[in-house]
């Protein structure tokens, strides 16, 4: 056996991911073409790279194929329930920087507040006879945070396109997404709500709770750990 470190397969991601490891170490190298997803790890043996996109390494740690991810913290608390007991997190890596924020039309001048979308949405079931919908990618966190923030009347609509489009679009009233700046947000004519900060993520290294792993393979771990200044 060895352990299986699970990183994104491609763009930015994929490439700050090898800079933060590269920094301590630990090289990791893309070994096949831009169809065959190969890698390979020097600086410490009995280390394999599976490259993977983001959103598939929460599932492959909690079914413990990998031992190791980087993800975005925003994947794997999404897709995970309770995600603190299939992973652990063992390091922030410092980019990947973006926030999960509730966000409604610009022109909507007294919603300001999750206070302001609660009565928004009683208001706008009671003229429409349909609630409220909110357009996202990230259905389980955005359910929780509204139910702590007692915001109901709504109904979640899923969006795997482009979430900021969907108001325009009149497929929803008010979205939830990720941005990293707001540009996307504000050309869309959106505004994040005051109290709308749902979660904020960045590129995250995660240790799987599942993955099976021999006497060596722990001592394997011990010293990745030690060469990464994890302990």
């Amino acid at each position: 056996m060895s352990i299986k470190l699970g990183v994104p397969s491609k763009g930015r991601l994929m490439e700050k991911t090898f800079q933060w490891f590269g920094a301590r170490g630990v090289v990791l190298g893309w070994a096949g073409s831009d169809r065959e997803y190969a890698g390979f790890v020097e600086g410490i043996d009995n280390v394999e790279l599976v490259l993977l996109s983001a959103g598939e390494i929460p599932r492959e740690l909690a079914a413990g194929r990998i031992h190791l991810g980087v993800t975005g913290i925003d994947l794997v608390r999404e897709k995970l329930g309770p995600w603190n007991l299939q992973v652990r997190e063992l390091a922030t890596l410092g980019f990947g920087h973006a926030d999960l924020v509730l966000a409604v039309p610009s022109a909507w001048v007294d919603v300001s507040t999750l206070d302001d979308l609660d009565a928004a949405a009683a208001a706008f079931r009671q003229v429409h006879g349909f609630r409220l919908r909110i357009a996202t990618k990230y259905h389980r966190l955005v359910r929780d945070f509204l139910r702590e923030h007692g915001v109901a009347d709504y109904q979640l609509v899923d969006s795997q396109g482009a979430t900021e489009g969907t108001v325009k679009n009149e497929t929803a009233e008010a979205i939830a997404d990720i941005t990293s700046t707001g540009d996307t947000l504000r050309a869309n004519h959106l505004k994040t709500l005051r109290d709308g900060l749902i979660l904020k993520s960045q590129a995250t290294l995660f240790a799987s709770s599942a993955a099976a792993a021999s006497e060596a393979d722990r001592q394997t771990l011990r010293r990745l750990e030690q060469m990464l200044k994890l302990d």
